[in-house]
């Protein structure tokens, strides 16, 4: 199985207060993990790719714990998430669906009530490319207060024989959420639905 080669990671954690509206006591925070790693089927066709997704899930784990304390948050604080991956030129875009099971199982592992699908998306890229990180409800997808989404991007990343794997998380709904659907208070829980 290929080793997981890490080049960087990094972390990005905002707190918005309003955006235009009146100011929020409590600030929405969102946060974002990326770390560029080596591709190790970047170049050539490699028929069976899936054993790295059994490489990647400590990155993934690393990554979700990591994310959470930058944020300063506790597990249960965690109400929104989602994953996504850029894969250099020299890659395919499966190698980036490598990312879903690690990424997605990692954050459902530490994220508390975290029931729902993790939303993803993911592209091949060239470097400095950017991603907008889709973000749902962590135990409700239906939750409309939460769709949203983070970009994610690094300067010199991903070369043509790296990926950027993606975590983001968010602690509330967006600052303003107006538009109706079902609330976070209504949250039965029972199928990550609804």
């Amino acid at each position: 199985m290929p080793e997981v080669i890490v080049r960087k990671t990094i972390v990005s954690v905002e707190d918005i207060f309003h955006e235009g509206g009146p100011v929020s006591q409590k600030p929405h925070r969102r946060g974002a993990i990326a770390a560029v790693i080596h591709n190790p089927y970047a170049g050539r066709y490699v028929e069976e790719i899936t054993p790295f997704i059994e490489d990647l899930k400590p990155l993934g784990l690393k990554m979700a714990q990591d994310l959470i304390a930058a944020m300063g948050a506790k597990p249960s604080q965690i109400e929104g998430y989602g994953k996504g991956a850029i894969v250099g030129s020299g890659g395919e875009l499966e190698h980036g669906a490598l990312w879903h099971a690690p990424g997605g199982y990692s954050m459902r592992e530490v994220v508390e009530n975290s029931k729902a699908i993790v939303a993803s998306t993911k592209k091949v890229g060239a470097v400095g490319s950017r991603l907008d990180v889709p973000v749902t409800h962590a135990n409700a997808s239906y939750v409309r207060s939460h769709f949203d989404s983070i970009e994610v991007g690094i300067n010199d990343a991903p070369r043509a024989d790296e990926m950027l794997v993606i975590l983001v998380m968010t602690t509330g709904s967006r600052i303003h959420s107006r538009s109706g659907g079902m609330l976070a208070s209504e949250i039965k829980g029972e199928d990550g639905l609804k």
